[in-house]
Protein backbone atom coordinates (compact mmCIF):
# COMPACT_ATOMS: atom_id res chain seq x y z
CA UNK A 1 0.00 0.00 0.00
CA UNK A 2 2.77 2.52 1.04
CA UNK A 3 4.14 1.59 -2.50
CA UNK A 4 1.31 2.85 -4.23
CA UNK A 5 0.73 5.53 -2.03
CA UNK A 6 4.62 6.92 -3.11
CA UNK A 7 3.74 6.15 -6.78
CA UNK A 8 0.83 8.66 -7.00
CA UNK A 9 2.83 10.97 -4.93
CA UNK A 10 5.35 10.73 -7.79
CA UNK A 11 2.68 11.06 -11.00
CA UNK A 12 1.51 14.36 -9.36
CA UNK A 13 4.83 15.59 -9.03
CA UNK A 14 5.75 15.63 -12.84
CA UNK A 15 2.37 16.95 -14.69
CA UNK A 16 2.39 17.09 -18.38
CA UNK A 17 2.43 20.25 -19.56
CA UNK A 18 -1.03 21.41 -21.05
CA UNK A 19 -1.14 21.63 -24.63
CA UNK A 20 2.10 20.03 -25.50
CA UNK A 21 2.12 18.77 -28.92
CA UNK A 22 4.48 16.53 -30.68
CA UNK A 23 5.66 15.35 -34.24
CA UNK A 24 3.76 12.83 -35.64
CA UNK A 25 5.50 9.41 -36.18
CA UNK A 26 8.16 10.09 -33.84
CA UNK A 27 8.25 8.71 -29.79
CA UNK A 28 8.04 11.61 -27.50
CA UNK A 29 9.49 14.27 -30.18
CA UNK A 30 8.25 17.77 -28.85
CA UNK A 31 6.71 20.20 -31.59
CA UNK A 32 8.21 23.41 -30.89
CA UNK A 33 5.04 26.61 -30.12
CA UNK A 34 4.43 28.40 -33.40
CA UNK A 35 5.10 25.29 -35.64
CA UNK A 36 2.19 23.25 -37.65
CA UNK A 37 3.23 20.26 -39.19
CA UNK A 38 2.74 19.83 -42.64
CA UNK A 39 -0.36 18.45 -43.46
CA UNK A 40 0.58 15.02 -45.49
CA UNK A 41 4.07 15.24 -44.41
CA UNK A 42 4.73 12.08 -41.93
CA UNK A 43 6.04 9.21 -43.07
CA UNK A 44 7.16 5.90 -41.20
CA UNK A 45 8.32 3.46 -42.78
CA UNK A 46 9.54 -0.29 -40.83
CA UNK A 47 12.54 -2.11 -42.47
CA UNK A 48 14.62 -4.57 -40.84
CA UNK A 49 17.55 -2.81 -40.27
CA UNK A 50 15.44 -0.13 -38.04
CA UNK A 51 12.85 2.84 -38.89
CA UNK A 52 12.72 5.86 -40.98
CA UNK A 53 10.53 8.73 -40.32
CA UNK A 54 9.89 11.72 -41.66
CA UNK A 55 7.81 15.13 -40.96
CA UNK A 56 7.80 18.77 -42.16
CA UNK A 57 6.56 21.29 -39.93
CA UNK A 58 6.09 25.24 -40.97
CA UNK A 59 5.57 28.34 -38.99
CA UNK A 60 6.29 32.39 -38.12
CA UNK A 61 9.20 31.31 -36.22
CA UNK A 62 12.92 32.62 -37.04
CA UNK A 63 14.99 29.73 -37.99
CA UNK A 64 17.58 30.77 -35.74
CA UNK A 65 15.20 30.08 -32.69
CA UNK A 66 13.57 26.82 -33.72
CA UNK A 67 17.49 25.50 -34.09
CA UNK A 68 18.30 26.80 -30.62
CA UNK A 69 15.38 25.63 -28.94
CA UNK A 70 15.72 22.20 -30.65
CA UNK A 71 19.15 22.39 -29.48
CA UNK A 72 18.32 23.07 -25.61
CA UNK A 73 15.61 20.70 -25.82
CA UNK A 74 16.81 17.32 -27.73
CA UNK A 75 19.28 16.42 -25.32
CA UNK A 76 16.91 16.38 -22.33
CA UNK A 77 15.81 13.60 -23.97
CA UNK A 78 18.48 12.22 -24.62
CA UNK A 79 19.56 13.04 -28.08
CA UNK A 80 23.84 13.55 -28.34
CA UNK A 81 24.71 16.62 -30.37
CA UNK A 82 26.28 14.85 -33.68
CA UNK A 83 26.99 17.66 -36.00
CA UNK A 84 25.01 20.53 -37.43
CA UNK A 85 21.17 19.41 -37.56
CA UNK A 86 21.98 16.34 -36.42
CA UNK A 87 21.41 14.00 -33.00
CA UNK A 88 21.88 10.46 -32.05
CA UNK A 89 20.12 7.80 -29.27
CA UNK A 90 20.10 4.62 -29.03
CA UNK A 91 21.28 3.26 -32.71
CA UNK A 92 19.06 6.06 -34.52
CA UNK A 93 20.06 9.47 -35.79
CA UNK A 94 17.69 12.42 -35.90
CA UNK A 95 18.15 15.11 -38.39
CA UNK A 96 16.78 18.49 -38.74
CA UNK A 97 17.03 20.31 -41.39
CA UNK A 98 15.52 24.19 -40.42
CA UNK A 99 15.25 26.26 -43.62
CA UNK A 100 13.46 30.13 -44.44
CA UNK A 101 9.89 29.78 -45.65
CA UNK A 102 9.01 32.96 -46.52
CA UNK A 103 8.31 35.17 -43.32
CA UNK A 104 9.25 32.04 -41.70
CA UNK A 105 10.98 28.38 -41.36
CA UNK A 106 10.11 25.17 -42.47
CA UNK A 107 11.88 22.63 -40.09
CA UNK A 108 12.48 18.95 -41.53
CA UNK A 109 12.46 16.14 -39.17
CA UNK A 110 14.33 12.54 -39.95
CA UNK A 111 14.84 9.95 -38.55
CA UNK A 112 16.90 6.83 -39.50
CA UNK A 113 19.25 3.58 -38.33
CA UNK A 114 22.44 4.82 -37.47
Amino acid sequence: MRAVFILVLCLLGAPVQAGERFVPGFEALPLMAGLEIEPGSAMVFDKPGGRIVEAAATGAVPAARIRGWYEEALPQLGWQPAGAGLFRREGEVLSLAVTRDGAGARVAFRLNPQ
